[in-house]
Formats: C-alpha cells, structure tokens, sequence
C-alpha cells in the first residue's frame, strides 16, 4: 500500500522536470499571490466553525460578512447584517472595490463550497477573508439557537474603499468568474463536478487527473482510484506546477471545502481544475460526497 502511494506520488513528481505553473500564461503578481498564500496558510485554513461564528454574532461584534447565496434565498432571512453579494459571473467581481482591506470579511454560501472558492480570491487579492464552515444549511442552522442571529432587512455595500488590489490580481478574479457563465450548462457548473458524473468520467476513462488533498494517512486508508495525493497544508503551492497542463483536475478533499479554495488557485494559475461536490463526504455533510453516495474506494 505504501508503495502505490509512493508511486503515484512519483509519478506526478516527475512531471516537474518538464512542467512548471511559470510556463502558464500567469503574471509574476498572480502566480506570487496564490503562492504566498498557499505556502503561508493560515492555521484555521481560513475558516471559522459554525459555532464560534453564531457566537460572534450574537455578542453583537461588529463583524463585515457576505452572503453569497442567490437573493431570493437571503430574502427569506440571512446572518443579520450580512450584505448579499451573489455567487456568479458578475457580482462579486463588481463588489471587490467596495470591500474592506482593514477587517476580517465573512463569507458564507449554502455548504461553503463556492465560499471557499472566494475566500481563497479574496486573500489572493490581499484581504483577510473567512469561510463559515459547512455554509448556511449545514453549519450556521445546525446550532442551536441561531433564530437569533436570523433577519430579513436587506443590507447593501457601501461606496468604493481606498484598499487597492493588484491590477493584474483583480483582472485574474473577474476572469475567473466570467469563466462561470461558460460552464453554467456543464457538468463542471460552479466549477465543480456532481459524484455521479465523476464516477461516469471514470468509467468511460475521462482524460482527466483526480488529485487527493486530504492527509496521507487518510489518502492510505481509502480514496478514489487512481487518485494522486498532494497534501493539504503550508507549502502545498510546492507540488502545483508538477501537475499536467493539459488535463482536467478533478481536486477533492473531505467535504468540499479546502478543495474550494485549491480549485480556486489552480484555476488562477492557468489549469483546468474543478472539485468534487462534497469531497470524499464525512457524517457531518451526508449524503454530499463520492463516499457518502457509496461509491468505491481503493488503498
């Protein structure tokens, strides 16, 4: 067993001696942000649990936080004083100007997939920015007593800040979710691939590349076949520019939510990367994940 691991570690490491992220049509300030990023992550690997954010809000602490979901759904009621900033091609990125660079932002979606897609853009771009973890249905509604910090009162962003991103950064972010609308009717919508979908790509010998980035020991005990393993952590940016250009990558983790943000600076670097949908799936995100849906894995 540990020898399969090694050797498919091998294998993508061999890619090195002839690929290289720099060989991507990637500016030195991109490529220099998602790397510092990755090789600087922070310990709570830019989330904050559920708990500890119902909590915060409670208390009344002045806190900056985006919801992402679609308006009809922060219409019905959202974390009181969250701003709505929907997930897609064009919000976001019009958003960016008005954004604080002085305090922590927020962010929170239905499951904190796309959260963690954006929170990953946004430190990219220089702010500090949190996912909440597991999202609005499966983290924030799970904690008791979260009516409290529920509200319906839209809330809108303010006038532009003085907090200036990188010219070549921001032009890479409002790429990246203009790239949205060209998959919006695929099977990678969101950036993302379902589980039945993946194991049909499988099946049928898709060329594409399904990369683990859950801990060796994890990665041991069962992943997806044919899977390589590149750990996530501070100087995981290491082992990106040995993967392949010219495949797609289909990047998983436990429940979607550190892909999210390993999708996101892939993405940024030039490759073709989405993640699955629920990661591998653990009891806290049931029925989401490849494991969840009772689909096969291999040591």
């Amino acid at each position: 067993m540990k020898k399969r691991i090694l050797l498919s570690m091998a294998i993508v490491m061999m890619a090195l001696l002839v690929v290289s992220s720099s060989a991507l049509a990637v500016s030195d300030a991109v490529e220099d942000a998602v790397n510092g990023y990755f090789a600087n992550l922070p310990e709570d690997n830019g989330m904050i649990g559920e708990e500890a954010f119902v909590e915060k809000v409670k208390a009344g602490e002045d806190l900056f936080v985006l919801d992402i979901r679609q308006p009809d759904v922060y219409n019905e009621g959202h974390v009181k004083g969250a701003v709505n900033v929907p997930w897609g091609p064009e919000a976001i990125p019009a958003a960016l100007d008005k954004l604080p660079g002085d305090e922590t932002i927020y962010v929170y979606c239905y499951t904190a997939q796309t959260a963690n897609q954006t929170v990953a853009l946004l430190n990219f771009a220089g702010f500090e920015a949190k996912s909440v973890r597991f999202g609005w249905n499966l983290g924030i509604t799970q904690v008791d007593g979260y009516e409290e910090i529920v509200e319906t009162e839209a809330h809108e962003l303010g006038g532009a800040t003085d907090y200036e991103i990188n010219s070549d950064v921001k032009a890479a972010i409002e790429d990246y979710y203009a790239g949205l609308a060209d998959v919006s009717d695929s099977m990678y919508k969101n950036y993302k691939i379902a589980e039945d979908m993946l194991k049909m790509a499988i099946d049928s010998d898709a060329d594409m590349m399904v990369v683990s980035i859950r801990q060796p020991g994890a990665f041991a005990e069962g992943h997806i076949e044919g899977a390589v393993n590149i750990p996530w952590g501070a100087g995981m940016e290491q082992y990106f520019g040995q993967l392949p250009q010219d495949q797609k990558l289909v990047v998983y983790c436990y429940t979607g939510q550190t892909a999210g943000q390993a999708v996101a600076g892939l993405r940024m670097l030039g490759y073709d990367a989405v993640s699955l949908n629920g990661g591998m799936g653990t009891d806290a995100n049931a029925p989401l994940g490849w494991a969840n849906q009772g689909y096969e894995v291999v040591q």
